[in-house]
């Protein structure tokens, strides 16, 4: 980086922050603080919502995510657009005629007070460990660029966004948002059209696609039934399905999102928005990442992009193996230099790509071995790296400030939305709930209190967070643990009106026992854990009242 790339960077994220301070700095109820005052129009609300969940870890990992496996990820987001419409139809007309602040506030009304607690206190555990993730992803990139300490960047980042988000509540985060969105789709664009020109001339882009989909990376769809697939078609429309019902329908950060909407309507319009947005732009992150493979096709990867790994291998016994993988995959990289430096492909030609991404496959498994050897506890996970990689060594100046702008505005737009969720539902579940003879400044300032508690924490988880999984994977993962079976008990709450509170509040900890065991024994895909716990929730429930039924 130059000071030209230091001049964006600083200069797009800090109009971002103090735009968000300065239009958004008083609240004098709750109302303003947790619901922006209700003034959000359906496309803030949409840019909001699409805002909290691309976060830092959506521009880091998913490209890496392509570059390794293709863009079979994508059949994860095949059943949002339905559950989109589930929650439009069904969620959001409650929470808006219930007037409520948190989605939790409704269970109380339907079933008690200790419903409403526990899926409280499953959304506060699960998010409260997402937002660490969140605040790891960028620090991850910021040591990689700077060459500074991971740590004390975890703490940098964590409060900057706990200031803004304290000071201006949910107002603060719409506002932000909709110039983060900005900022990440420019970006983003600028980027995939970047990558394109840097083909060797003869190479344009439908061949680009014919080199991608030769090698595998092109396969959307995978019609298996194999459980233990990560991604599928039908784990997608089943498994993501209901995650998607979950994490819109009853996750406070989202709900807080449409909640804030100026009516019914504008909610229900700016999470629909989102819904239909949201599988192009992830099929178009992907898509990013096929292009940075494609692109080192003509150019010499690392043999293993996590570079702090790489070093640990390098000083230790095992280095001369190591380049000699790394030779290896040189002479691989010279092969496919001469056969793509043919002016036009064929059919013979690209079969011998695909022939020597087997072979250069083999190759990184290989170092992800001599990597475990060295140090059996260092992740050989480098999806995470592709990306910031490529544009670190290959885009110009400038671009490179504004892409590190994009993904740390990423950050910091979903962290906002957590920490300003998890604020919410401290607040008006937990303290508010018992202690009632308080004035509206009080609760804000509690808010407040509580914003700067939950940052504390997702420093301190971020702090000690590693690399298991891709960073995208392991935030879908914990979500997946818990979100099952809060989803079970908003269903009995909806659809199943003679079951009561008592059976429902059993059925969620028996559901939930059941999903840490099953996730704990890697049984399934972590996606079925989503349709496991919710089923569970909803026939215990409809059980132990068969079995209180007099």
């Amino acid at each position: 980086m130059n000071a030209f790339d230091w001049l964006i960077l600083l200069g797009t994220l800090g109009s971002i922050v103090g735009y968000g301070l300065w239009k958004n700095s008083r609240q004098t109820n709750m109302t303003d603080y947790l619901k922006g005052g209700n003034n959000a129009r359906w496309w803030t609300v949409g840019l909001s919502v699409m805002a909290t969940q691309a976060s830092a870890i959506t521009f880091l990992s998913t490209p890496g995510q392509a570059f390794h496996d293709g863009m079979g990820f994508v059949q994860f987001y095949f059943g949002l657009p339905f559950a989109v419409l589930i929650i439009c139809l069904f969620f959001i007309p409650i929470y808006h005629r219930l007037k409520v602040y948190t989605a939790y506030e409704y269970l109380e009304s339907r079933f008690d007070q200790r419903t409403r607690t526990l899926t409280a206190i499953l959304f506060l555990v699960q998010r409260g460990l997402a937002a660490g993730i969140t605040i790891y992803a960028p620090a991850i990139i910021l040591s990689v660029v700077l060459g500074w300490a991971l740590k004390p960047l975890i703490v940098l980042i964590g409060l900057t966004v706990i200031a803004y988000t304290l000071v201006g509540g949910t107002a603060a985060v719409n506002v932000t948002q909709k110039q983060q969105m900005f900022i990440i789709f420019l970006g983003m664009f600028i980027a995939f059209f970047s990558i394109i020109q840097r083909f060797p001339a003869h190479i344009s882009f439908s061949e680009a696609l014919a080199i991608a989909g030769q090698t595998g990376k092109l396969k959307v769809l995978d019609l298996s039934f194999d459980p233990n697939s990560r991604y599928t078609f039908w784990s997608g429309i089943t498994g993501g399905l209901f995650l998607a019902l979950s994490y819109f329908g009853t996750d406070q950060s989202q709900v807080q999102r449409y909640l804030s909407g100026k009516s019914l309507k504008e909610s229900q319009m700016g999470l629909i928005m989102n819904g239909f947005l949201k599988v192009p732009m992830q099929f178009f992150i992907l898509l990013v990442g096929v292009m940075v493979f494609v692109f080192y096709q003509f150019e010499a990867a690392p043999l293993h992009f996590n570079p702090q790994a790489v070093e640990k291998v390098a000083q230790s016994s095992k280095a001369e193996d190591y380049r000699k993988l790394e030779q290896e995959l040189e002479e691989i990289h010279h092969q496919r230099q001469q056969l793509l430096g043919q002016t036009a492909l064929n059919e013979n030609s690209l079969r011998e790509v695909e022939i020597l991404d087997r072979a250069e496959k083999e190759k990184r498994a290989a170092a992800k071995t001599l990597i475990q050897q060295v140090d059996p506890q260092q992740n050989t996970n480098d999806k995470d790296y592709v990306f910031i990689t490529f544009i670190l060594g290959y885009l110009p100046h400038g671009l490179i400030g504004l892409l590190l702008a994009v993904i740390l505005s990423a950050a910091m737009s979903s962290t906002a939305s957590e920490l300003n969720a998890l604020a919410a539902t401290t607040t008006v579940d937990l303290y508010q709930r018992n202690r009632q003879a308080h004035s509206e400044q009080h609760y804000v300032k509690a808010s407040k209190a509580f914003t700067l508690l939950w940052g504390g924490i997702a420093i301190l988880f971020a702090s000690f967070g590693t690399l298991v999984e891709n960073l995208i994977q392991l935030v879908n993962i914990i979500g997946s643990v818990f979100y099952g079976t809060i989803l079970g008990v908003f269903l009995v709450a909806f659809f199943l009106r003679k079951i009561q509170g008592k059976a429902v509040f059993w059925a969620a900890i028996v559901s939930e026992i059941i999903v840490l065991l099953i996730f704990g024994l890697d049984v399934v895909g972590y996606l079925w854990l989503n349709v496991i716990g919710a089923v569970l929730t909803v026939l215990f429930a409809q059980l132990f009242t068969s079995i209180n039924r007099p």
